[in-house]
């Protein structure tokens, strides 16, 4: 009799286990499948940015203290100023996003609420006068998200992903320094900045996930 009830014990929790794998690799491929649609999207608008001659750039990128380019906030990371600009942001956008998708089980539509609207927002009370552009407040937002993140929470998975974007894009860091022409330093200041306030902000179930986190937001 108790034979057959750790046998039956047994096949419950396999089963169990079993669903909770098949969700978290659905989910995770339902959020990488939406990482590659938006850099395939990346793409789409620069296409369009460069057959109108970057008509989209003044028109929706973020202009620091003008209402008119507040739409920026949203905007900026959509537009690029070429083709090799965009190319630049594209490996660390898909290494860092991958990461965010394989290690993160929920919240990270609140996550990227933040890196965008906060990081965004504070360019557009601090930056300098000009026409604010690119993803790469994006990228210091996922780069300063993963890093905190580790640090605070301190499990293997953060912590083994902190050390990866630390070991290959470490050196990014100098691009929040004023100085290099063209270059928008305040975008990567404030997106990392943004990143770390939502990795303490932000809880994001990573280490110990349960059937009932797995969500797709």
């Amino acid at each position: 009799m108790q034979r057959a009830k750790a046998v039956e014990g047994f096949v419950v929790t396999s089963t169990v286990a079993n669903m909770m794998n098949r969700d978290h690799m659905r989910a995770f491929f339902q959020r990488a499948a939406a990482l590659a649609a938006f850099v395939a999207m990346l793409w789409a608008v620069q296409v369009v940015n460069w057959i109108t001659g970057y008509g989209l750039n003044p028109a929706f990128g973020l202009i620091p203290r003008h209402v008119s380019g507040l739409d920026g906030v949203i905007a900026m990371p959509l537009l690029h100023g070429s083709f090799g600009h965009l190319m630049a942001n594209t490996p660390p956008l898909l290494v860092m996003g991958g990461l965010l998708v394989a290690t993160t089980t929920r919240a990270l539509l609140p996550v990227n609420a933040v890196v965008i609207g906060f990081g965004g927002g504070l360019v557009w009370l601090f930056g300098g006068s000009a026409i604010h552009i690119g993803a790469s407040g994006l990228v210091f937002g996922w780069f300063g998200f993963l890093v905190a993140r580790g640090l605070l929470d301190r499990s293997l998975i953060t912590l083994g992903a902190a050390l990866v974007v630390g070991l290959l894009y470490g050196s990014i860091l100098w691009g929040v320094l004023p100085g290099q022409p063209g270059v928008s330093w305040e975008a990567h200041l404030f997106g990392a900045i943004a990143g770390a306030v939502a990795a303490f902000f932000v809880r994001t179930q990573v280490h110990t996930p349960r059937l009932g986190d797995v969500d797709l937001d």
